[in-house]
This record gives structure tokens, sequence and C-alpha cells, in this order.
């Protein structure tokens, strides 16, 4: 069933009104017009609801039965797929997150491989900045498929600096760039307000951990985050545990899908992001001339 639509407030009475973000969860398969049916949807719904910026999970575009297939059906940034975000950017006045798409690179001739490619796109439809997934997930785990990212996906090779948009400097990372805290302390120490975690998190990894992840990393970073999750089955061998979310920087969830496609809102009190940097500022006690700075 549909998740409904979710809005919570920050535990602190809010300083000001502060910018609306919508983040979508969806069940992506291997059907593009399908996929695009759905978030598209969303992003109309969301954008009619006020939102400036709306967020899409890992795998917007598709997700394959197989590497083969991931690769046969993979697009260049200037290809269709995206083209028809950047439309709807326009249409919509909203800036999209696009979080994880199956990018055909530049040395796509000669390495065969892709790219798990976070897009921001303005409002105007400009893509502004493209993150590539520096972890990729390889892992076996029991009561889940084995999955083996890096068989058919290259690794990015830099970490975008935060890119400021209408409702707050954002970081750029992708789901399993989750488990590694020193991405998003890099992320926060270059002015990050939001970090974003776009993600397709398996069954069982997501009930042990895909909560108590994202709080960390907004307490620890005292920023808001923003993560956009598939959720449901996507085919035979594949599913993904849902429960999209945003965190303030005091770790409360302060709005979340549960099962299910759907959209979730909330609006971001960047004066209450500084007044918890003021009172607790963790940041300014780092000890990087102990064990190195970030």
């Amino acid at each position: 069933p549909r998740s409904p639509l979710a809005m919570a407030v920050s535990p602190a009475p809010a300083l000001s009104p502060g910018p609306l973000v919508a983040v979508a969860q969806v069940t992506s398969t291997s059907d593009k017009e399908h996929n695009w049916r759905q978030c598209s949807a969303l992003v109309r719904r969301a954008a009619a609801a006020g939102a400036r910026a709306v967020f899409l999970p890992e795998g917007f575009d598709f997700i394959g039965d197989s590497p083969q297939q991931s690769l046969a059906l993979a697009e260049p940034l200037h290809g269709d797929t995206v083209g028809r975000y950047r439309q709807l950017a326009r249409e919509c006045d909203v800036w999209l997150s696009l979080g994880g798409f199956h990018e055909r690179g530049p040395d796509w001739d000669s390495t065969g491989r892709i790219y798990n490619c976070h897009l921001l796109l303005d409002s105007s439809g400009s893509l502004v900045a493209a993150y590539r997934k520096l972890h990729l997930f390889d892992a076996a785990l029991p009561g889940a498929p084995a999955l083996c990212e890096s068989s058919f996906t290259n690794p990015g090779r830099e970490l975008l600096p935060p890119v400021d948009t209408p409702v707050g400097k954002v970081g750029l990372a992708v789901c399993y760039d989750l488990r590694f805290p020193e991405l998003a302390q890099a992320l926060r120490g270059a002015g990050a307000q939001i970090l974003t975690f776009p993600s397709a998190f398996t069954v069982p990894t997501g009930a042990a951990h895909w909560e108590v992840l994202l709080r960390a990393r907004a307490i620890e970073c005292q920023c808001y985050v923003v993560a956009a999750a598939q959720t449901g089955r996507h085919n035979a061998a594949r599913a993904s545990f849902g429960h999209s979310l945003v965190a303030d920087p005091w770790g409360t969830v302060v709005a979340q899908c549960h099962e299910g496609p759907g959209l979730c809102l909330a609006q971001l009190d960047l004066a209450y992001l500084e007044q918890v940097r003021r009172d607790l500022p963790v940041h300014g006690h780092r000890r990087g001339d102990i064990y190195g700075a970030l």
C-alpha cells in the first residue's frame, strides 16, 4: 500500500520558517517507463505541496535483473532519461536530487563498466553536480542475494564540494557511502548543511542498520540527513527495505515513509542547525592533530 504523506517538526521550536523538501520512495524495476511514471508523479505531487527540492533514491532510473541487463540499459548523461528529468525540473520549478543513475561515462568504450552517479539538477534543469559513488557494495549476507557492484561498476575518484541550493548546502553521497563516516565528516568540514544518502538498502541490512546509521551521521556531523530509499520487490531475486527519512541535526527523525511507494515532506530549519552547532561545538573540538584532519 502507498505510504501516507508524513510530516513532523523539529524537537526545538522553529526559529523561522524553513524551506520544504520532499523525499520520494519508489519501487524501481527494469521497466524504465514504469519507473519514470512513478517518479515523475511523485515529483509533481511534491512540487504542488510547495517543495523546493525533491530527492529520489538510488536506481530511480531502473533496477536491472542482472549486471548484464544493467549494462545494457545504462545511458550517458546526455541521454533520454536525464533529458526528461531536466525538463521535469523546469516544469515543476524544483531542484532534483537524482540519487543513483546508471551512467555510461566517458570511459565506457574502454572499460565496459558504468558509474553509479548521483545527479543534482537545479530548477532550470541544468546539471549542477554529478557525484560518482566512491564505495561499491560487494557483500554476500545471510538471507539476501549476493551483490557485487564492483563487477560492473567503476568507483568514483573524487568527493564533490557541497552545492549551494535553495534548501541549504547539500553534500552528495550514495547508499553504501553511508557506512563510511569519514566521507560525511569531510562533507561537513567543507560546509555541508544537508547530507544525502539515496539508497536501495537490502531488507536484512536495512532492518538492522538503516535508521541508526542515518541518525548517527546527522548527530556527529550536526547536519540534516535526507535519505530517499527504494522499497519492495524489484524482481524475483531482489527487494529493498524502504523507510525513507529525514533526520535533523539533533538526530531526530522528522519525516519518514514506511513501506510502499510514497512521499514524505520535511521543513528544514537552518537557524536551528546553527543553534545546535553553537550549543554543542563538536566540530571545533576534533583533535586532528592526533588522529588526522578531515
